[in-house]
């Protein structure tokens, strides 16, 4: 590895953001954050920390400058998302398991660090993370939308049953 390149990395690794994910990853995955906030604050403590992403997109996208890291990070955010929503304490027990932040932090990482492994297996993955975005997307319009004809015909039932 050249002088240019060691330096490059140490500056990333030196960025405030980088070590803000470092502490994402660790606070949400590690201390559990995550499944304890959809398991107090269901839906909403999903959306809360769906927003815990951004750095990492950030990163990924105007730091590393990688479309196919951004598309990993956003797949692990959104099949995060999507475990999460699974009612009856099933989905936060999928987010102790699954561990989205981690997933991310450590294909970050890797870019960072240049892993040639890493690096290799985002970039071979990329058209499949495209087609998995636009099925988690699909599925989550479906359930918001579910979730949206819940919500309004609970409204009506009890809007009628008080009439």
């Amino acid at each position: 590895m050249d002088k240019s390149c060691k330096s490059e990395n140490s500056e990333l690794r030196d960025d405030p953001i980088y070590r803000l994910i470092l502490g994402i990853a660790r606070l949400m995955d590690k201390r559990y954050l995550d499944p304890i906030f959809g398991f107090f604050l269901p839906g909403i403590g999903d959306a809360l920390t769906s927003v815990m992403v951004v750095p990492f997109l950030y990163f990924s996208l105007f730091k590393l400058k990688s479309i196919p890291l951004t598309l990993a990070v956003l797949c692990n955010a959104m099949l995060d998302m999507l475990m999460g929503m699974i009612p009856y304490f099933i989905g936060d027990i999928l987010d102790v398991w699954y561990r989205s932040y981690s997933k991310s932090c450590r294909l970050i990482t890797g870019f960072v660090e240049n892993d040639e492994a890493v690096i290799r297996e985002v970039n071979r993955r990329a058209w499949l993370m495209v087609l998995l975005l636009i099925l988690l997307s699909l599925m989550l319009y479906g359930l918001f939308r579910l979730l949206y004809v819940f919500l309004h015909g609970g409204y009506e039932w009890l809007s009628a049953f008080w009439a």
